[in-house]
């Protein structure tokens, strides 16, 4: 399913613009009347999407050897709703998402860094990566939930 840096960063990019809708209908529906546990949930769900968009993304912006300013818009284009969506078609169509996951070592000098070394351990180990990213996100959004809602409320 995810072949290619590009495939899952089109997964991610759309799960969070999916997320975005979902947070934003919860939000109408308490707005109306509706049970608050509307945003409780439709707000869990978003979260943790953002959270594996943003990890992802900066996955990516190592693999990809994006500069600072490209990993830096990536990550905040989960902020905005819906910007995920452009910014994976500026990528994609300005080649930032171009190529495989890049596995084995090159000539390149640049292959030969303590991250880039590290990447490609754990991207031939993928479910180490997976559990590695899906207990950091978890650990991240159980701090935010104890932190409570924006606002105190």
């Amino acid at each position: 399913m995810f072949t290619t840096p590009a495939r899952l960063f089109r997964v991610l990019a759309v799960a969070e613009a999916i997320t975005w809708t979902l947070l934003i209908a919860g939000l109408v529906i308490r707005a109306v009347g509706g049970p608050a546990v509307a945003v409780t949930i439709a707000g869990g769900i978003h979260g943790f999407v953002f959270l594996s968009y943003g990890a992802t993304a900066v996955l990516l912006a190592f693999h990809q050897r994006w500069s600072v300013g490209v990993a830096a818009l990536t990550i905040a284009s989960a902020i905005v709703p819906y910007a995920t969506i452009p910014v994976e078609i500026w990528l994609h169509r300005t080649g930032r998402l171009d190529g495989s996951w890049r596995l084995d070592e090159t000539a390149d000098p640049r292959d030969r860094t303590w991250y880039d070394r590290t990447m490609r351990w754990f991207l031939r180990h993928p479910w180490v990566l997976v559990v590695l990213i899906a207990v950091l996100v978890a650990a991240i959004f159980t701090v935010l939930l104890i932190l409570g809602p924006p606002g105190g409320k």
